[in-house]
């Protein structure tokens, strides 16, 4: 009994000792750029700067189908199945579009300009600049999934309805942590703002 609290005690350890490694290593992933705006209590606005961006679209606009195929598929490239097998740094966060066919999109670091950038060995990865944009945000903790994601979304429908701040419907989810990571996980809906909204 003695030797299996031990083992426990010692699973335990090695648990938070790669959660804590993990979140060190991640702190160190370049993040989508964006300035605060405006923070009210439950929601933030913010502009994001123009990036350039790696998509695959989805036939599904399921979360748990579209985020698994489409990880693996831009993983693969980032990893080294691209024209020259160059591995390519992760960032954060992933982005996936919330509409009838999901976009998956991993943000290319700030170091590499589109003529850098190897060819896809995929014909459905393409390679894209996002034009810089005003966006509002709402976080949320835990694993997400199609329900949470929904529930979020129309909560931040209802905040922006409020408070008279008008959106063009473009819907995005952003996810921060890979699966294993457990500890204060972070994920966020976002929405493009109109131009002339006011906040």
């Amino acid at each position: 009994m003695k030797w299996l609290i031990f083992f426990l005690g010692i699973l335990i350890v090695c648990f938070f000792a790669f959660q804590l490694f993990w979140r060190t290593t991640v702190s160190k992933i370049e993040s989508y750029p964006f300035q605060v705006l405006k923070e009210y209590e439950d929601i933030s606005i913010r502009k994001y700067d123009a990036r350039l961006f790696l998509s695959v679209k989805m036939n599904s606009s399921q979360y748990e189908t579209s985020s698994k195929k489409g990880f693996s598929i831009l993983a693969g490239y980032i990893f080294g199945d691209n024209s020259k097998g160059e591995k390519i740094p992760m960032t954060s966060p992933v982005s996936i579009s919330l509409e009838d066919s999901m976009t998956m999109m991993f943000m290319i670091p700030k170091e590499f300009n589109q003529d850098d950038m190897p060819e896809p060995s995929r014909s459905d990865i393409n390679i894209k600049k996002v034009k810089s944009k005003t966006a509002a945000a709402i976080r949320f903790g835990g694993w997400a999934n199609s329900i949470k994601i929904e529930r979020y979304k129309n909560l931040l429908i209802q905040s922006l309805k409020k408070k008279g701040i008008s959106h063009t419907n473009k819907f995005y989810f952003l996810g921060y942590n890979p699966p294993f990571e457990i500890i204060n996980r972070k994920n966020e809906i976002i929405v493009e703002l109109n131009s002339h909204a006011r906040f």
